[in-house]
Parts: C-alpha cells; sequence; structure tokens
C-alpha cells in the first residue's frame, strides 16, 4: 500500500486518483496571459479581473541546468534537473526535471509528472511538480 501524497506547497499542482497531473493557474481575462502560480492580481497589466484555470501538462523544454548539491532545506534525491519548460499556453514555468539518460536539448517535449521527495513522520510522501522528456 502507497503512502498518502502531500504537495510540497499546497495550490501549486494537483494530482487526481488517476494519475493525472495539471499545474494550477490563473488566466487574465483582460490580456488574456495566463499566470503560474495562481494569482488573484495579473502582473502584466495589474487587472484583478483573473481566473482559475488547470494549465497544459506538456511543454516544450527552453532551458535547464544539472543541481548536484542539494539546496538548503531540500529534502529530495540529488543531482536532479532545474530548468525552464514552455507551456502552450505561451506561460514559461521553472520546475524541476527529471534526468534523462542523455543529454537534454532545447526544445525537446516534456510531460509533467509528480516527484517523490521525502517522507514525513505522519508517514506521508511529500511530492512536487516535475516534467520528464516525453
Amino acid at each position: 500500500m502507497s503512502k498518502p501524497h502531500v504537495p510540497v506547497r499546497p495550490g501549486l499542482f494537483e494530482e487526481t486518483a488517476s494519475g493525472v497531473v495539471h499545474l494550477l493557474g490563473s488566466r487574465c481575462t483582460a490580456c488574456d496571459r495566463y499566470l503560474f502560480p495562481r494569482g488573484e492580481l495579473c502582473p502584466y497589466c495589474s487587472s484583478t479581473e483573473v481566473e482559475p484555470v488547470m494549465l497544459s501538462d506538456v511543454g516544450e523544454l527552453w532551458g535547464w541546468t544539472v543541481v548536484h548539491t542539494a539546496p538548503p532545506g531540500y529534502e529530495g534525491p540529488v543531482p536532479f534537473g532545474f530548468g525552464v519548460v514552455e507551456l502552450p499556453e505561451g506561460l514559461r514555468v521553472i520546475t524541476r526535471l527529471e534526468l534523462p539518460d542523455t543529454t537534454f536539448d532545447v526544445g525537446v517535449p516534456m510531460r509533467l509528472q509528480v516527484a517523490e521527495l521525502h517522507d514525513t513522520e505522519d508517514d506521508e510522501t511529500v511530492v512536487t511538480y516535475t516534467f520528464a522528456p516525453t
């Protein structure tokens, strides 16, 4: 039996019982731009006319690096990829990346997943969103 998943920060992503994952964003109805994470104020036009949306679970790799040393407070495995994925909505998301067996390349198709970071004292598994090559 698997342990219950707890998001690293509530409100960033949603994982369904069937394993489908979506980032939780917003769309400004005034300028039609997307935001991540969700917000109540558009950083592009300062409108408060924003609505919650579920963002695409696919994108293309825009830039990346590999992290070999754990940052302060990080309890997950290293090394891990860290980069930017551009979603079809035109939004670029800074994200953790799953390392492939080969090197990354700009434009590689990526799919959103959930990655386990560590277990809690309450016997739950803390998870975060991540992208992996498709």
